[in-house]
């Protein structure tokens, strides 16, 4: 990575406002954490911080509270979990600007760490306001940015504060932009992306950045009935981008065209409704019912992508295969997981509802590189530039 990192810099008694993602989802009921990979994901930076004997302010935004203190949203939970994992305090403040803020800071002794409250709390943040921006900048000697997850934000605390201070990448950016960046490389061939979710639109840009790259391309999920139906095919009650249908025409052709193969499910599992307690059958893709809508890939499909990736040394696999928050439809997207997770090859996790798949079952640990970041990967691999990365200072060359 071309840019300066946290390790370049002298921080021993600097105050270093660190920029993290703790997005992390909760329980809607207790409040409780449920999951805290993102947390953990920091710890190299704010320990490496810590270590060095830096004062460290860190900040980060929770859920969309638009601009409005939302009880449910602060940061209090996180700043409990991430005392508890690094067995030292974890002081936390009532907002993330403001006269009570300053003294906090001001308190702060080498290798402290203080948790503002979740930016978003400030309509300003998101838009990137310059006057919110310094007063976040105002708290610090140097800005390092960890988020990789929100790098592809214009927002105030992303690229706003790097106009006032010094600033510098974290180590899980620097870990982000390297393992993301090892496919825009030369990555061991061959080399397949599996691809699912909801959404063409959302991979456009990213399936055409990497066709001169891979060898083969995997469609399940509910993007895959915008491609059946792109073939004339029916698809029932799913959910079709009518709008992107040409696209879809468009991408099929220009991996024939490329010598790329690009294969949509042979059978899918369908249901009359979205729900646990539903009439639910396994069909040819040919012949799927007017009433029915796909909800997962089918067995022969399973069987033949699964052959299809024991054959690749690198597989970068984004977006479930089916509606996998329902666990009679998580079944195409379980066993991609489970089949990723043992291969000897180089995988690849591209964040979001991916990255939660593998951490709920438990396979992280066994993928080459799991990203922190949804959007943030999908924008970094379809070539563009990532404004919360833009904005760090570049190494000398």
């Amino acid at each position: 990575m071309q840019k300066m990192t946290v390790g370049d810099i002298e921080v021993e008694d600097k105050r270093v406002l660190v920029r993290v993602d703790f997005n992390v989802p909760l329980n809607e009921k207790t409040g409780a954490i449920t999951d805290d990979s993102r947390i953990q994901a920091t710890l190299p930076t704010i320990r490496y911080l810590v270590k060095k004997g830096a004062k460290v302010i860190l900040c980060s935004h929770l859920g969309r509270p638009e601009g409005r203190v939302v009880a449910g949203l602060r940061l209090t939970a996180v700043g409990r979990r991430l005392s508890q994992i690094l067995a030292k305090p974890v002081a936390t403040t009532a907002d993330c600007i403001g006269p009570e803020v300053k003294k906090a800071v001001e308190k702060l002794a080498s290798g402290d760490i203080l948790l503002l409250e979740n930016v978003r709390f400030h309509v300003e943040e998101e838009e990137n306001d310059p006057s919110f921006a310094q007063e976040l900048a105002k708290l610090a000697d140097i800005y390092v940015n960890d988020a990789f997850g929100a790098a592809h934000r214009c927002h105030a605390s992303i690229v706003g504060v790097a106009k006032y201070l010094p600033a510098v990448a974290g180590l899980l950016l620097e870990k982000e932009i390297k393992g993301l960046g090892s496919i825009l490389g030369k990555p061991a061939r061959p080399f397949a992306a599996l691809l699912g979710g909801a959404k063409v639109s959302d991979k456009v840009g990213m399936v055409e950045n990497i066709m001169d790259k891979v060898d083969l391309i995997l469609i399940g999920g509910g993007m895959a009935a915008t491609f059946l139906k792109a073939k004339g095919y029916e698809t029932g009650l799913s959910l079709v981008e009518t709008d992107r249908l040409g696209t879809a025409n468009e991408l099929m052709e220009k991996a024939a065209h490329n010598g790329v193969r690009l294969l949509l499910p042979l059978d899918a599992v369908v249901a009359d409704e979205i729900g646990a307690a539903v009439k639910v059958k396994v069909v040819p893709v040919e012949k799927i019912p007017p009433d029915f809508r796909i909800v997962d890939i089918g067995p022969r499909t399973i069987d033949t992508f699964s052959r299809e990736l024991k054959g690749c040394k690198t597989v970068f696999w984004n977006g479930p295969l089916g509606i996998y928050e329902i666990a009679r439809f998580a079944t195409g997207t379980q066993a991609m997981a489970k089949l990723l997770a043992y291969l000897t090859s180089t995988t690849i996790i591209g964040g979001g509802s991916t990255a939660e798949v593998v951490t709920e079952m438990e396979l992280a640990d066994k993928m080459t590189f799991v990203s922190t970041g949804g959007g943030a990967s999908l924008r970094f691999l379809s070539g563009k530039i990532l404004p919360g990365v833009e904005v760090l200072i570049d190494k000398e060359v």
